[in-house]
């Protein structure tokens, strides 16, 4: 039997990430204090590796063969004080270097006059999002909202495509397993699958949502696109929609307190439920995972564009919704011939 050793050093490998069942153990022997008191308070304190090492001894020994996982947390690289840098963080600053890259390129290039594929495809993306967003909220609440609403399309989608390259995810810190090596803490991690970046997008969706929805209208006006009745309703009836109308506005106000929640986790079950395929796939047939992928990492280019559009057109409808009062159509004036 081969035993793995326990040594950490840092290389290129897979991935398998076993923190799950490392947390379950773990809550397995805090939450049973009768089973285990004799061992606990004579035991030494047990590090993750050797709980990990332990288990693939385990599995070696009971002929299960070794299952590949990945953990829904983003493991920590190392910490700027007392603040954890994690490899999704990591991953979500080389794609704001990609894009602060590509800006400074394209502004040199068009202060020199130069018209290359690059600034092409650049124009073209800016007009198509102006476009998408000004049919979706009109024009002039779509130039004032674009530098958030396209940089959130652009960013999510360089990150999704950036967490598709060699090495995202299996290039880092671990130990040699049985038949491969084992990386335990990834240098790099896909962005999106990370909750904690998507949560801090909604975050960031909302309070410049509550900073346009508070301009459009006012303290007051907001109160009243909340709760206010809207109608022709007299008597006892108009009484009744009042109360009507103010269980509804509880009702939308827990539906906006929701939204970048909902925001937030949609795009990182899809993203996260990716990358979990992708692992799946990767160890399902060893002899063929230079090949079982591909057709999933196809799929992940296309849902990657699908999430990073679906993330820009909710976030441009929720701000719609708010705002829409002030992009009211003037009726066409009279002409001669039509009086």
């Amino acid at each position: 039997m081969n035993k793995a050793p326990s040594t950490n050093r840092f290389a290129g490998g897979v991935n398998p990430a076993r923190w799950v069942r490392v947390f379950l153990f773990l809550l397995l022997l805090c939450f049973s204090p009768s089973a285990f008191a004799d061992d606990i308070s004579t035991a030494e304190p047990v590090t993750a590796e050797q709980v990990v090492v332990l288990e693939e001894k385990v599995a070696v020994e009971n002929g299960e063969q070794e299952e590949h996982k990945l953990s829904p947390n983003a493991p920590v690289v190392f910490s700027v004080g007392k603040v954890p840098v994690t490899s999704s963080m990591i991953t979500g600053w080389l794609a704001a270097f990609v894009l602060l890259a590509a800006a400074i390129r394209f502004h040199i290039q068009m202060k020199a006059g130069k018209n290359t594929r690059f600034t092409a495809t650049v124009e073209a993306l800016v007009v198509f999002l102006s476009n998408f967003l000004a049919d979706i909220m009109g024009e002039k609440l779509a130039r004032r909202t674009f530098w958030l609403l396209g940089a959130f399309f652009v960013y999510i989608l360089t990150a999704n495509l950036l967490g598709l390259f060699p090495g995202i995810g299996s290039v880092g810190w671990g130990h040699d397993a049985e038949h491969h090596f084992m990386v335990t803490t990834p240098l790099f991690r896909g962005v999106n699958a990370d909750l904690n970046t998507t949560l801090a997008l909604g975050a960031l969706f909302f309070v410049f949502w509550f900073i346009w929805a508070w301009k459009a209208n006012g303290p007051v006006g907001l109160l009243k696109h909340i709760f206010g009745f809207s109608g022709e309703a007299t008597g006892i009836m108009h009484f009744v929609m009042v109360i009507v109308f103010l269980a509804v506005g509880f009702l939308e106000l827990l539906s906006i307190l929701i939204r970048p929640f909902s925001l937030a986790l949609r795009l990182y079950g899809n993203i996260f439920a990716g990358e979990v395929v992708l692992e799946t796939m990767m160890h399902k047939v060893p002899m063929l995972s230079w090949l079982l992928p591909v057709p999933f990492y196809l799929m992940e280019v296309l849902v990657g564009l699908i999430q990073s559009l679906v993330f820009t057109l909710l976030s441009a409808v929720f701000i719609m919704l708010i705002c829409s009062h002030e992009e009211k159509e003037t009726p066409p004036e009279k002409g001669p011939e039509a009086s």
